[in-house]
């Protein structure tokens, strides 16, 4: 602990509010609240804590906090600051999916539409459903049932829906508005529970044909009672009332959090997939947190009813949702909360070991690999590759792992400027240089560890840059390989020593992957290059033929042995001029008659 942070804990109030933590960047890192602000910051710099929350203190540098008049106000205010700073520690809905609905558009002639997304455009929308093809499978068979119009645009002439008795086609025939209105009501009262009455119609009519002696007409109404059997008996009844409701129940193990929601939307119960995440503060105080975020991040449909356990503060969850709050204390829907605890404890054992072991591979290798450096948890690796074949077209690449896992979006590509032939170091210098005076000028984040694949040489080069052009103190090892091409050992200190490691740990295996990744991604780019210069040179100097022709040709033909291989004919209908095609197939073939010769 710092004494800054000393200084700032002396003067914390016995009042509510949030919290806000800080690493070494200034970067929020955490936002919490407290009923008493004042023990629940001290609790974190005392006392013994999981390692997870050792974690997150262990960057800690400083902190400040916003007093509120209650801890309902503290409540709200905590998740508008987690949706705006975006904290790495906090819970976060890592599934960031929403859910379909049917739709039927406010137009003149309604039609049935799928979306995600609920607007005030005065259309009615019926959901959400557990996934698209829930839905999908829904608007299929209403579309069977009820012929509302299909296209977008209105055509000109009947189209293929019309003769398949799928729409009464409005674009051709003067269809009455009242018989969209009438179709648009059973449809309506089919969604929100009224499918009953419409198979008894369907079998009366079935019925009727079939006296009738139209037996393909009674054979379609009995295909559409199945479809409608089977659509509605894959959804589970659990009311009577239809209303929609939001079920949410939780389970916590060693310091995890599992929340499951089921969604009951017109008697039917929609199993929302479980969210599992570390929690830092009491349990009754995070899962509040979740509910709001729940809300707030992914933009929810928030039913008439919402029911949680009997735990949880339910004037806190009435001041974030402008709905009916429940704790069900016996009945159904007491059950259905017990249902939902229930299945969050199941997930919750089930994934718990996967979660563990992942956590092993990355977070808990990335401490290993800190203490065995003897070094801070490298948080986050920028590690670099050179390379060149004999020295032609030169390239180095940075991947980054951050918490162990890859971060695809930071990786970066180097075009080697000023090396000419193959130097490793003059490029390894070259990189580095440029890689971190941008890091300084844009004041983007540093590594907490650089790695280099390759021994002494490219660790000295890249250090000297460090330390006497950039004035910077940042951790740098080298990854050196066997005679097989595998990572052999890990080189770091003054005088690169080998840090020791057991060949099958976690924080080898770390490495093992950081070194693979880099070499991959330099050679993939190194390839592309070559590729792209040998394509430019081996069509350099044709008369007619510039950067643009050049393009179009690679874009019709895909690569060079195609061009090489087509006709003058061929490379005239591709858009070249007819002088110009000619050109181009005499100097290929130019090329290859001297290499036969050869």
């Amino acid at each position: 602990m710092n004494e800054k942070i000393k200084n700032k804990l002396a003067l914390l109030p016995d009042q509510p509010g949030c919290y806000l933590m800080k690493d070494k960047n200034g970067t929020i890192i955490y936002v919490g609240k407290a009923k008493v602000l004042k023990n629940r910051v001290r609790s974190y710099f005392t006392g013994s804590h999981d390692t997870k929350t050792e974690r997150l203190v262990s960057e800690i540098e400083d902190f400040e906090y916003i007093v509120t008049e209650s801890n309902i106000e503290a409540l709200l205010l905590e998740i508008n600051l987690i949706h705006k700073n975006d904290p790495k520690y906090n819970i976060m809905l890592k599934d960031d999916k929403s859910y379909p609905f049917i739709k039927i558009t406010n137009e003149d002639y309604p039609r049935l539409l799928i979306t995600r997304k609920v607007s005030k455009d005065k259309a009615l929308y019926f959901g959400p459903y557990p996934d698209v093809g829930a839905a999908n499978e829904t608007k299929r068979l209403l579309d069977r049932l009820f012929p509302l119009r299909k296209c977008r645009v209105l055509p000109k002439e009947v189209c293929l829906y019309y003769h398949m008795g799928q729409c009464l086609a409005p674009c051709v025939f003067d269809i009455p508005k009242s018989t969209y209105t009438e179709m648009v009501g059973e449809i309506k009262r089919f969604l929100n529970g009224g499918h009953p009455l419409i198979q008894e119609e369907l079998q009366k009519k079935m019925n009727a044909a079939a006296q009738e002696m139209e037996f393909e007409k009674a054979a379609e109404y009995r295909d559409q009672i199945k479809a409608i059997e089977t659509v509605m008996t894959r959804q589970k009844m659990t009311n009577a009332d239809l209303v929609d409701r939001d079920v949410f129940g939780y389970a916590v193990d060693k310091g995890w959090m599992c929340v499951q929601v089921f969604f009951v939307r017109q008697g039917k119960l929609i199993e929302r997939d479980v969210s599992i995440f570390p929690f830092y503060n009491e349990e009754e105080e995070d899962f509040l947190t979740f509910m709001g975020q729940f809300y707030q991040e992914n933009e929810h449909f928030i039913p008439k009813e919402v029911l949680i356990p009997d735990n949880i503060d339910i004037a806190s969850v009435e001041a974030m949702l402008a709905t009916k709050v429940l704790q069900p204390q016996r009945g159904e829907k007491k059950k259905l909360v017990k249902l939902a605890e229930k299945n969050a404890t199941v997930a919750l054992q089930e994934k718990f070991d996967l979660i563990v072991r992942k956590q092993e591979r990355t977070i808990g290798a990335v401490e290993k690999l800190g203490n065995a450096m003897n070094i801070p948890a490298p948080v986050r690796i920028e590690a670099f590759d050179n390379s060149n074949i004999m020295g032609t077209d030169p390239v180095s690449a940075m991947v980054v792992f951050v918490d162990g896992r890859p971060d695809k979006k930071e990786y970066r590509k180097y075009k080697i400027k000023t090396v000419k032939g193959p130097d490793d170091y003059a490029s390894m210098r070259e990189v580095i240089y440029r890689r971190y005076s941008r890091v300084l000028k844009e004041n983007l984040p540093f590594p907490d560890l650089i790695v280099i694949d390759g021994g002494k040489g490219q660790v000295d080069a890249a250090k000297e840059v460090l330390d006497n052009q950039l004035g910077l103190d940042i951790p740098i090892a080298g990854l050196a390989k066997n005679d097989k091409h595998k990572t052999s050992e890990l080189l770091f200190g003054s005088n690169l020593d080998i840090v020791p490691l057991e060949r099958n740990s976690q924080e080898f295996f770390l490495l093992q992957r950081i070194q693979d990744e880099v070499h991959r991604f330099a050679i993939t780019f190194h390839r592309q290059l070559r590729s792209k210069n040998s394509f430019s040179s081996r069509l350099d100097d044709i008369e007619g033929l510039g950067p643009k022709r050049k393009k179009e040709l690679l874009k019709q033909f895909k690569s060079l042995k195609n061009i090489t291989a087509a006709s003058v004919e061929e490379l005239n209908a591709s858009g070249l001029p007819k002088n110009v095609a000619k050109n181009v197939y005499d100097h290929l073939h130019q090329e290859l008659d001297s290499k036969k010769e050869f």
